[in-house]
């Protein structure tokens, strides 16, 4: 099962390394990662996609609960939660195909940031869901390049981590 794990941690040098570094020494999969610093720059907030069962998250959770950097982890999927996701792609717009792309994106409520004579560049947001069907109704051959954020995700209502 996928989850989604919110740090909060110290803002130093080698604390993104060593949370890194335990999910490699116990071969745990990383599938996303963000890391930014909050409102208080000596904290940074990572937020991490792993999966795994129930029994694997809590050892995950003890585990990072004992790295000297790390204030505090919860485990999003706990709770309800917000989750967004950055999409960046450029495509080939030429001619016969600017304003299908056009419609696309207006459906899927991104927006066109960069034009050039044979491309758009396109910013989208939205879960990960979102994000994948639109790259999927796309024709492959249009596609010039992709980059995507990774998840970020909040807790919904009146507390914060």
């Amino acid at each position: 099962m996928r989850h989604i794990l919110s740090l909060l941690l110290e803002n130093e040098a080698g604390a993104l390394s060593r949370v890194a570094g335990l999910f490699s020494a116990r071969a745990f999969n990383i599938e996303s990662l963000t890391v930014a610093p909050t409102e208080d720059p000596t904290v940074s907030r990572m937020t991490l996609v792993t999966s795994g069962s129930d029994e694997i998250m809590e050892q995950i959770t003890k585990h990072l609960n004992k790295l000297i950097d790390v204030i505090k982890v919860i485990d999003l999927n706990d709770s309800r939660h917000i989750e967004r996701e950055l999409l960046l792609i450029k495509l080939v717009a030429k001619n016969n195909n600017r304003e299908e792309i056009k419609r696309l994106v207006d459906i899927f409520r991104g927006r066109i940031i960069d034009v050039t004579e044979n491309t758009y560049t396109i910013e989208m947001t939205g879960n990960g869901e979102k994000v994948d069907a639109f790259i999927e109704t796309l024709d492959k051959k249009i596609i010039l390049e992709v980059v995507r954020s990774g998840i970020s995700g909040i807790s919904r209502g009146d507390k914060g981590i």
